[in-house]
C-alpha cells in the first residue's frame, strides 16, 4: 500500500482530473470548434528541440493543447502550455502556428519561457522534450541532444527566481551519466520533483502484468526493434520497470555488453540469454513475423525501419539477475517482455501496447503522469530508474563502440525503491 501522504495526494489528483473530465472539461466537439479554456488550469513552460508533425513534442505538448481521451471521454488536462521555446525550426516547423492559434508565448530563451519580467516564476511546471532535430553524434554513436544544457538553464532560472517547480525530461536524462547525476543532484539541492523517461512504463500492458514486490526473478528479457540508442533506451525502461520490483530491490548493474549480428545468436547458444524466455516474450507480440527469428532478424526492411542486424543488450545486475534487450528489426515491430519467477510454472510475459501514429495513444500515460507530477508535487515514477537506465545505455554505447566488449560498470551502483503503484494505463483504451 502507498504511504498515507502519497495516497492523499493521489486522491486529490484523481479527483481534480475527474472534475476536469466530467465538469470543467470539453467535449471532442467543443474542442474541434475552438481552443480549450485555461480557466482553473496551471501554466506550463514547454522547452524542446523541434516542434514538427508527429515529433515527440507534437504528441506530448499536443495533449496539453487539445486534451486527450481518458476514461472514455475527452479529458482536458489540469495544465496548459503557457510558453514555448524550441532550439531548431525546420521547414515543417509548427511552433509559430501553434503559438498563434493557442495564444502561447514563443520565447527566444529558456529563461524567458520560465520567468516574468520582474524575475518571478511564470509557470507551475516545466516540460523538456529534447528529442528529434539535427544534432551531431559522438564517437560512440550517441546523439548529442541538449537535454543537460536546457536543464541547466532551467536550474539557473530557478536560482534567479528563488523558487522552483516540478520538471519533466523526456527519455534519458542525458547521453552522459555524469551529467545525468548532476541533473538529479540539482533537483535534490533545489527541492523540486523530477520525472523523466520513456512512455513504455506508463502505457497499457497486455495482459496487465505487474510483478509482485519481492518476486524472485533471476532472468528478464525484452524483445523490441529500432535503432540501438533511440529505441534501446525505451526497451531498457520497459525492462527496468519490471525487474525493479524483484526480491531485494534495485542495487545497480555490474557490467554490460552490446552485441550485434551473428554474435547475438552465439550468445544465445552459449546461454548468455535464454532462448526459451525470448520465445515466451515473442508469443505476446502482435507483429512477430512468421518463421525463425534468427533468419528474419536483419533480413527484412520494414516501413520506416531499414534492414539492420540484430542487437543484444546484455545487463548483469549486481545481485546476479540477468537482463536482456533484443532489437530484432525485421521480425517484430513492438515491445514484449518475459521473466522467470520462482515457483511459477511458466514465464510471466506481456506486450507493451503502443498505438501507432498519428494519435500515438501511448503518450496518454505519460501525459497523465506529468499531470500528477505538477498537481501533487510528487513524481509518480522513480527518478532512480531513469538515472540507472541512462547510465546503462551510456555504458552499452561504450561497449557498442568497442565491438561488443564487456564493460564493467562500478559507477552504476545505483539503488532505489520502486513505487507500490506501477502507474501504467489499465483497462481498454477507451475504458
Amino acid at each position: 500500500m502507498l504511504p498515507r501522504d502519497i495516497r492523499y495526494s493521489r486522491r486529490k489528483f484523481l479527483a481534480s482530473a475527474a472534475a476536469l473530465t466530467m465538469g470543467g472539461g470539453l467535449s471532442a466537439q467543443a474542442v474541434s470548434k475552438g481552443t480549450p479554456s485555461r480557466d482553473g488550469r496551471a501554466p506550463l513552460a514547454v522547452l524542446g528541440t523541434v516542434y514538427r508533425p508527429l515529433s515527440y513534442l507534437y504528441h506530448l505538448a499536443g495533449r496539453f493543447l487539445h486534451g486527450y481521451p481518458r476514461n472514455g471521454q475527452h479529458h482536458l488536462p489540469a495544465q496548459y502550455v503557457h510558453s514555448l521555446w524550441v532550439d531548431q525550426a525546420p521547414e515543417n516547423d509548427l511552433s509559430r502556428e501553434v503559438c498563434r492559434k493557442f495564444g502561447i508565448r514563443r520565447t527566444r530563451t529558456v529563461s524567458d519561457a520560465l520567468l516574468e519580467a520582474d524575475g518571478r516564476l511564470a509557470v507551475r511546471g516545466v516540460l523538456i522534450v529534447a528529442e528529434h532535430g539535427n544534432y551531431p553524434r559522438n564517437d560512440k554513436g550517441q546523439i548529442l541532444y541538449p537535454r543537460y544544457e536546457i536543464f541547466e538553464q532551467v536550474v539557473d532560472a530557478f536560482r534567479r527566481a528563488g523558487a522552483s517547480v516540478p520538471v519533466f525530461v523526456a527519455k534519458h536524462l542525458s547521453y552522459d551519466l555524469a551529467r545525468a547525476r548532476r541533473m538529479v543532484d540539482w533537483a535534490d539541492e533545489l527541492g523540486f520533483p523530477l520525472l523523466a523517461g520513456s512512455t513504455l512504463p506508463t502505457t497499457w500492458r497486455r495482459p496487465e502484468l505487474e510483478l509482485l514486490f519481492g518476486a524472485a526473478v533471476a532472468d528478464g528479457i525484452v524483445a523490441a526493434y529500432g535503432p540501438t540508442e533511440v529505441f534501446g533506451f525505451d526497451a531498457l525502461e520497459a525492462l527496468q520497470c519490471m525487474l525493479e520490483r524483484r526480491r531485494g530491490g534495485e542495487s545497480g548493474v555490474a557490467a554490460v555488453s552490446c552485441l550485434s549480428g551473428a554474435a547475438v545468436w552465439r550468445a544465445a547458444d552459449q546461454g548468455l540469454f535464454d532462448q526459451e524466455l525470448l520465445d515466451a516474450a515473442l508469443a505476446r507480440s502482435e507483429s512477430a513475423n512468421l518463421g525463425d527469428v534468427r533468419v528474419n532478424a536483419g533480413r527484412l526492411a520494414m516501413p520506416g525501419m531499414p534492414a539492420t542486424p540484430p542487437v543484444a543488450l546484455l545487463i548483469e545486475y549486481r545481485d546476479g539477475t540477468r537482463g536482456t534487450v533484443l532489437l530484432l528489426n525485421g521480425h517484430l515491430q513492438d515491445f514484449v517482455f518475459a521473466a522467470r519467477v520462482a515457483g511459477a510454472s511458466q514465464a510471466s510475459s506481456c506486450l507493451f501496447h503502443l498505438p501507432p501514429p498519428p494519435g500515438a495513444r501511448h503518450f496518454d500515460g505519460q501525459a497523465a503522469a506529468i499531470e500528477e507530477l505538477v498537481t501533487t508535487g510528487k513524481s509518480p515514477q522513480p527518478i532512480g530508474r531513469t538515472l540507472l537506465t541512462t547510465g546503462i545505455l551510456d555504458a552499452l554505447m561504450t561497449s557498442h563502440s568497442l565491438r561488443g566488449k564487456r564493460v564493467e560498470t562500478p559507477e552504476l551502483d545505483i539503488g532505489y525503491e520502486p513505487l507500490a503503484d506501477a502507474g501504467f494505463l489499465r483497462g481498454e483504451m477507451a475504458g
